[in-house]
């Protein structure tokens, strides 16, 4: 039967170029599948998922697996929708999103076996517009929330991320991030798929042999996070990297001093690229060279960003995209997305050259009424000769709601005092922080991401 499925017909026509070409690489340069292997294994993938019914969720939980271009593909032709799960998710967790998202099976990975399981017989009612896939958020809340997407929407994406980025099928992307994470599905997954951009799957996220597999392997494209390149940045007898041409990040905002000591010592710049996975990519730094924190560049191709409240210098921005998902579920939330435009809870404010995050709606800090931007008050920790990086956060107060707190990364001579007086003299009562951590780095999640509301919790009052 002829499918109109938007991904499965790029495919097919990326198969009849490619078909004997290699997609898939281990880290030692070993090819793993050729586009026509991947065809041949998405036609026995139907028969295994043959117990489902169109319509049903079916979760796949594999990791960095050389079959999730073949199982997306089955899935795709038999109509069922997909959901990736990240292999970190907790058995309570995982639990919570099966109810939630009314998964009807499980596909996860036991060695080079792939195993499927039925969990229930249910199956939502999609209406006249059934999704491809459904992608879980991070989230600001303990409740689990997915989006909808069609193939359409996330072919959308992957065209967005490879014309801005300028990939090509002669690229070879490098796959350490989760294909399963909305970063990793878009510029790894979809790009093999509709653009025939081939990838090296690794599994391994220690920086010294991630750097080695990137050299073994002569991958072109490096799609990475600010913890990784802060620790190849820190790291002596580095490996060259002579087909390197490309280094992006995502996750979370790329620190300054960071993107300088590795254009220092690599030479070549990273470019800051900002999304989210109601949307796919917003933002990309095309030459790599700003110097200003927050810097994510300028709108991606084929995207619109419409500021949301014209009278403030920093403001959310309506994104308007063929990318944005067709809403959340299982409850919908057409204020923030639908019809084609997502709010993300960033602030941003506008630049010269481009666009900048300064903060988020949730991260303003209610300090006895009076609103505290953290972003404000990280700009100043970081004119302190010796601070490298600051993160502000707001921790609950009996007499005052909150009070501002933060981590800061500095030279060995920096001290606590001096930082809190340094606050005092320039900074309104209400803004100054009450207590200065000062941390060897960052803590962040497993994406790479900073949560004030984690910092709130790991250093309580």
């Amino acid at each position: 039967m002829k499918s109109n499925d938007a991904l499965l017909v790029a495919w097919k026509t990326i198969l009849a170029r490619s078909k004997d070409a290699p997609a898939i690489f281990d880290t030692c340069g070993e090819i793993t599948r050729t586009f026509d292997q991947i065809e041949a294994d998405a036609h026995d993938f139907e028969a295994k998922i043959d117990l489902f019914a169109a319509g049903c969720v079916v979760a796949i939980q594999i990791g960095n697996h050389e079959d999730w271009p073949a199982m997306l593909l089955a899935c795709l032709r038999k109509r069922l929708v997909v959901l990736p799960l990240e292999q970190t998710v907790s058995e309570q967790a995982r639990a919570a999103v099966f109810s939630t998202c009314h998964c009807a099976g499980l596909i996860t990975a036991a060695s080079t076996v792939l195993l499927v399981r039925k969990v229930d017989n249910y199956i939502p009612d999609w209406g006249d517009d059934p999704p491809a896939l459904l992608k879980l958020t991070s989230g600001t809340t303990a409740a689990p929330r997915a989006i909808r997407f069609r193939s359409e929407q996330l072919l959308a994406d992957c065209n967005q991320i490879c014309d801005t980025m300028d990939i090509t099928d002669v690229d070879l992307n490098f796959g350490l991030i989760p294909v399963s994470h909305s970063y990793g599905f878009s510029n790894l997954l979809t790009p093999l798929l509709a653009r025939g951009v081939p990838m090296v799957l690794s599994r391994d996220r220690t920086p010294r042999a991630v750097l080695a597999d990137l050299a073994r392997a002569k991958a072109t494209v490096f799609p990475g996070m600010p913890v990784l390149y802060q620790a190849f940045c820190e790291m002596e007898n580095i490996p060259a990297l002579p087909k390197l041409r490309l280094c992006i990040s995502a996750g979370a905002p790329l620190p300054i001093v960071v993107a300088r000591k590795f254009q220092e010592k690599f030479k070549m710049p990273i470019h800051s690229f900002y999304g989210a996975s109601e949307c796919g990519g917003i933002c990309y730094d095309r030459d790599g060279s700003n110097g200003i924190e927050g810097f994510v560049g300028q709108a991606m191709k084929a995207v619109d960003l419409e500021w949301v409240d014209e009278t403030t210098p920093a403001s959310q921005v309506r994104v308007r995209s063929a990318a944005v998902g067709h809403g959340y579920f299982p409850e919908a939330d057409e204020i923030k997305l639908g019809r084609g435009v997502f709010i993300p809870d960033d602030l941003l404010t506008k630049t010269a050259n481009g666009f900048r995050i300064v903060g988020r709606v949730s991260d303003v800090i209610n300090v006895a009424g009076k609103k505290v931007n953290p972003a404000e008050v990280e700009a100043h920790l970081l004119r302190f000769v010796g601070v490298r990086q600051a993160v502000v956060f707001g921790r609950e107060s009996a007499l005052r709601n909150e009070e501002i707190a933060a981590c800061v990364v500095a030279d060995v001579d920096v001290r606590e005092a001096d930082l809190l007086e340094f606050c005092r003299r320039q900074l309104s009562g209400w803004q100054a922080p009450k207590q200065i951590f000062l941390v060897d780095a960052i803590p962040v999640n497993e994406r790479g991401k900073i949560s004030r509301r984690d910092l709130a919790r790991r250093f309580p009052v």
